[in-house]
């Protein structure tokens, strides 16, 4: 009876804290990577520092904005902002390149075509450009069925 009544008083059940992996770079660990940036240490010799892959230390750099842009403190809130789920598709929010795919579908179009198809005609704009898994998961997921409208 008390669980129900705090079930209701919530309007729902509270959703679980928001706790990081264990697997992803923490802050500290993101300013030992600035810091070695800043001192002329090699990617290579950061990772060993940080006893981490080298892949994941050079990821990390170059997605947030390369040796001489990166900054410990905004990469750790881009991650964290990026992390949050669930994602909007691209083809929920793009009108012009949903029409695109919807009317190449309605041709008998795969996703694979109509992907090579958007690379060759709009090589100059990636906006314009969606791979093959974003068109199958837009058809076949069931609440995110964008396509399904058009």
């Amino acid at each position: 009876m008390v669980h129900s009544v705090l079930v209701i008083e919530a309007r729902g059940i509270a959703p679980p804290v928001r706790r990081r992996s264990l697997r992803t770079l923490t802050l500290d660990e993101r300013e030992d990577i600035s810091r070695g940036i800043a001192s002329g240490s090699s990617i290579r010799e950061i990772a060993k520092g940080l006893q981490r892959p080298v892949s994941t230390v050079s990821r990390e750099v170059a997605r947030h904005g390369g040796r001489p842009l990166y900054r410990a403190s905004e990469a750790d809130h881009q991650a964290w902002e990026s992390a949050l789920r669930p994602k909007v598709y691209l083809l929920a929010n793009h009108e012009t390149l949903r029409t695109i795919v919807a009317s190449k579908l309605i041709l008998d179009w795969s996703p694979e075509q109509i992907s090579k198809w958007l690379k060759v005609h709009y090589s100059n704009n990636e906006s314009m450009r969606v791979s093959h898994e974003t068109i199958y998961r837009s058809l076949f997921i069931q609440a995110r069925g964008v396509l399904k409208k058009s």
